[in-house]
């Protein structure tokens, strides 16, 4: 090689050698620029990435709300709920831990199916439920042989704890485990805590979401795979409000006790003033503690196909043909279309319109009857002569005004609207024209009328007040309850009806429970200061055929259950002071004045007697001298 080739070659060598030592640098620059940028430019996003993969984040269950009657008892509370956990990679042998778990603890055929589809859902290192609602006793056996049960442990959380059970469940109702399509239509994050419950009933559903409060949270440090290491910090979350409620547990108590003689019915207890409902039952029912563990298929097929309807609250969803209690209304009717409650209809115990017969449930009949005699016998004749003579339309609009015909608007989901037919509602829903024969069947209560226990005991209110609109309530959550409670009726839009014809329809219920012969005297208040003023109803299930009347009309206790009148009272009281209403409705029960009556007036007796110095001086308007 000369040198002129030589010295060509050194110069491609120093060239090549100088492209690689610069592209290393450039190489070398770039990396040093990357890792420059990710560990210090972008240090804080990367340590929150890194933080998120060793930082498990959980939520944890608020205590719920408690709810709490008028006084602060707890009808609704919460309750430590010892259980037993399973961590199944913990255990060398499941079946074998299992099997000694249930030798100290007995475990169901569905709880085993219910932990095996746990086990197949979770991850091996997942703590799972095996046993809830541990006794002491329980417990005591399983911390002894824990060194036998490998995996097991024992945790405790919060129950819910329904202390009064099913004297309130209608009321209170109950909370159960959010489903999947829970989840999927509720945002709140809660709602993916396993085995966390909302209200599926009663106030529980109603205010589920102030009772719920907020979740707090925990940080947890986990290994690659998910395993927690130790607890990095903790927040508790938000307890959830508490509801006070305007029931008088007590009398709950009572009225609930009163109306289980019964086979199925209801009870309401209302302020005339404030609308505090101080009592709501409903029997059969059922206990609230059944449904938070979870129903097996066996129990729900019971509950669901008892005939007496346990998961019915029957107070607000329960629809009845009011029977004569719906004369009251008649009554008000005719006095605003003008009828003089001085003059009188003859009863001979039937009325006859074109080929039909209406028959008076006194056969006999009853005389000469002016308005407060009808009301006080409860002559079927008389109120058939008003309906005929004011008409249909008449009836139902001073029906509406008094709470029927729609839902009252009490705080509880379910409520019914019941029905007050008119000749527009006939053609609306039936496509044909209103008869004569109809308005006389409506007129005492029967034919298409509906209504439930509340909002008769409403109507019962309205009447007593002195014709202010008063609505019920069962939670008093903010000033407005407070305000109708201090000011009185005010508080209430009035009713346009002339406080004389109120005057004259009390003074006909008076007659019904104080005056001998009237059809509740049996069942009055002897007690001086306490006397109320009712309306008896007994009303039709089915239809009566000449033939049957003709050869006697079969007795209520001859028929069976479900073919028997349903039997009702309202009533107020105390008679020249009005505070309380009160509506009794016993299913297939017979007579309302020897069934509900006698019911009724043991509740007033006990409302009064617990509390009689409710009354608040402040009110006026609400007082009145019977004539």
């Amino acid at each position: 090689m000369n040198k002129h080739q030589a010295q060509t070659l050194q110069k491609v060598f120093s060239r090549r050698v100088f492209m690689l030592g610069g592209g290393q640098v450039l190489l070398l620059s770039l990396l040093f620029g990357r890792m420059y940028y990710l560990q210090v430019v972008e240090a804080d996003k990367y340590r929150m990435l890194s933080d998120e993969n060793r930082i498990n984040r959980r939520l944890l269950p608020p205590p719920r709300g408690l709810i709490l009657d008028r006084f602060g008892l707890p009808l609704a509370g919460n309750f430590p709920n010892y259980q037993a956990m399973l961590i199944a990679e913990q255990s060398p042998d499941l079946d074998q831990t299992l099997g000694a778990f249930g030798r100290l603890v007995p475990i169901s055929e569905h709880e085993r199916r219910k932990i095996s589809k746990l086990l197949a859902q979770s991850r091996a290192f997942t703590p799972i439920a095996v046993k809830q609602d541990l006794n002491w006793e329980q417990l005591a056996e399983i911390e002894l042989n824990l060194p036998d049960l490998p995996g097991i442990s024992i945790d405790v959380d919060q129950k819910r704890y329904y202390p009064f059970g099913g004297i309130t469940s209608h009321i209170i109702g109950y909370v159960a485990a959010a489903s999947d399509s829970d989840v999927a239509q509720d945002p709140d994050p809660l709602l993916q805590l396993p085995g966390f419950r909302l209200g599926r009933n009663g106030l529980e559903k109603q205010y589920d979401l102030s009772l719920r409060g907020k979740a707090g949270e925990s940080q947890l440090e986990v290994n690659s795979v998910g395993r927690i290491i130790r607890e990095l910090s903790r927040e508790e979350g938000l307890p959830g409000a508490d509801l006070v409620t305007t029931l008088d547990i007590g009398l709950q108590q009572f009225a609930h006790q009163r109306l289980s003689s019964e086979l199925s019915g209801a009870a309401v207890v209302m302020d005339i003033f404030s609308g505090d409902v101080l009592a709501m039952a409903s029997t059969p029912s059922y206990d609230p503690a059944a449904f938070y563990r979870g129903l097996t298929p066996a129990e729900w097929q019971e509950l669901a196909a008892d005939i007496y309807g346990p998961l019915t609250n029957k107070a607000t969803a329960g629809q009845y043909p009011p029977g004569s209690t719906f004369k009251l209304m008649t009554a008000l009717a005719a006095l605003k279309a003008g009828i003089n409650p001085s003059a009188t209809v003859f009863c001979s115990g039937v009325t006859v319109l074109g080929n039909a017969r209406f028959h008076c449930w006194r056969k006999e009949g009853h005389g000469t009857q002016a308005m407060t005699d009808a009301l006080k016998n409860s002559c079927d004749v008389y109120f058939y002569e008003m309906g005929r003579r004011i008409g249909i339309d008449s009836i139902a609009a001073m029906a509406r005004d008094f709470g029927l015909g729609e839902p009252a608007g009490i705080d509880l989901p379910g409520e019914k609207g019941g029905l007050i037919p008119d000749r527009a509602w006939k053609k609306a829903t039936m496509g044909e024209s209103w008869h004569q024969g109809e308005t006389l069947v409506n007129a005492i209560g029967q034919g298409f009328v509906q209504a439930t226990p509340l909002q008769l005991c409403v109507m019962a209110a309205r009447i007593a007040n002195g014709g202010y609109a008063v609505k019920p309530h069962l939670v008093r959550l903010a000033t407005e309850n407070e305000q109708a409670k201090a000011e009185g009726p005010s508080t209430y839009p009035p009713i346009e009806v002339d406080p004389d014809f109120l005057r004259i329809v009390r003074t006909g219920m008076d007659r019904v429970s104080n005056e001998e012969r009237g059809t509740a005297f049996r069942a009055r208040i002897a007690i001086p200061g306490m006397e109320l003023a009712g309306k008896t109803g007994s009303s039709q299930v089915r239809r009566i055929s000449m033939a049957e009347r003709s050869h006697g009309v079969r007795k209520n206790d001859d028929l069976p259950w479900h073919q028997r009148d349903h039997a009702l009272f309202v009533c107020f009281a105390p008679v020249h002071a009005p505070r309380y209403a009160c509506c009794v409705v016993v299913e297939h029960g017979g007579g309302g004045a020897a069934v509900a009556a006698p019911i009724a007036r043991d509740i007033m007796i006990e409302c009064q007697r617990r509390d009689p110095s409710r009354r608040n001086p402040n009110i006026e308007g609400g007082r009145f001298e019977m004539p």
